[in-house]
């Protein structure tokens, strides 16, 4: 399981993409995006599935544990915590003490679909918070959360616990563990050959010719 995580952070999120097409694996999106300075995270999924408050309810009358707050603890240094907030930007699915949490438990990043906040506390603090927007709004009254540790919804891709996450400046790609061991070795082989084409391109090969058959074959079943 290390192994794997190992190589899929010597990958990027497009030979990760490239590599789910040729396995005619759906999971890369460009709907999420770093709220924090860049950096590249990968790791093993640990879903938080958001939804709205009890009907007719206050969300402080819910649980009394925090949002995401199981998760967090539940978590540690191969772990990205992957929260389903339905694309929402009017309230935060993730805020600064969840990012204190999880620096605390060593996790690696947090992918929200929706909106964060404290984003620059997070930074501070070195934690890689991925989403679609940033806003000051709290989630109190506004959302609960309806399960950790289950099967989630991101940008419209399926995302289990335990399945490969990697994002970067790129997108967000989700592996399916199932076909972790196909798609990985399919991506390293993509990057290899890309880095060939790189080195030749740098050498002073035309990129005409650099970039024929063989690159529009890279994904194909050649």
């Amino acid at each position: 399981m290390s192994d794997e995580i190992d190589r899929l952070r010597r990958l990027d999120s497009c030979a990760i993409s490239d590599a789910l097409d040729r396995h005619s694996v759906g999971g890369a999106t460009n709907l999420l995006q770093e709220l924090t300075p860049s950096r590249r995270v990968a790791g093993r999924a640990v879903t938080v599935l958001l939804g709205p408050p009890p009907t007719g309810g206050d969300a402080r009358g819910g649980p009394v544990r925090h949002l995401g707050s199981a998760a967090v603890d539940s978590s540690g240094p191969a772990d990205i915590i992957v929260v389903a907030h339905q694309g929402r930007t009017d309230c935060a699915g993730w805020g600064g003490l969840l990012s204190r949490g999880a620096v605390a438990r060593g996790v690696t990043g947090v992918i929200i679909d929706g909106a964060a906040r404290d984003v620059a506390e997070a930074a501070e603090l070195g934690m890689a918070v991925y989403g679609r927007a940033r806003t000051p709004v709290t989630v109190r009254g506004r959302a609960t959360e309806h399960a950790w540790d289950v099967p989630i919804e991101i940008a419209g891709i399926t995302v289990r616990p335990g399945d490969l996450v990697l994002a970067d400046d790129g997108g967000v790609v989700v592996v399916p563990a199932e076909h972790s061991h196909q798609v990985l070795t399919t991506a390293e082989s993509i990057a290899a050959v890309e880095a060939s084409m790189a080195s030749a391109i740098d050498a002073g090969t035309p990129v005409s010719e650099v970039m024929g058959k063989t690159y529009e074959e890279l994904t194909g079943d050649s």
